[in-house]
């Protein structure tokens, strides 16, 4: 079955470094468009930023200059490069999966889900 693990996350400091990566198996990863979500206590899941199989990359205006996501579809893993963090930043991350080639494609949606991994950003 599909199976999203992500791993990565832990504390830095304001300013600081973190890659973020998921390991998937079970679907054809190469050909899904792959996204990094994140979500914090009493708030909604917030879309960070997502790669399609076309390698086109959205970001939401929050990170947008900060993060980047890349994947390796040889291996079938999905990264997020995180840089200068901020302490609004802290979140738990979640990697995810809608089976569409396009991110874009309308009524697609993200249904598969990781476990997903603290992120901690302390000033």
């Amino acid at each position: 079955q599909e199976q999203l693990v992500e791993s990565g996350g832990g504390s830095v400091q304001a300013g600081g470094s973190l890659r973020l990566s998921c390991a998937a198996s079970g679907f054809s990863f190469r050909w899904s468009c792959m996204g990094w979500f994140r979500q914090t206590p009493g708030k909604s899941r917030e879309e960070v930023a997502t790669s399609d199989s076309y390698r086109n990359s959205t970001y939401s205006d929050s990170v947008k200059g900060r993060f980047a996501i890349t994947r390796d579809n040889a291996r079938s893993i999905l990264y997020l490069q995180m840089d200068s963090l901020k302490p609004d930043d802290s979140a738990m991350y979640y990697c995810a999966r809608n089976p569409a080639t396009r991110c874009t494609r309308p009524g697609s949606q993200f249904r598969s889900w990781g476990q997903g991994t603290q992120v901690t950003v302390f000033s």
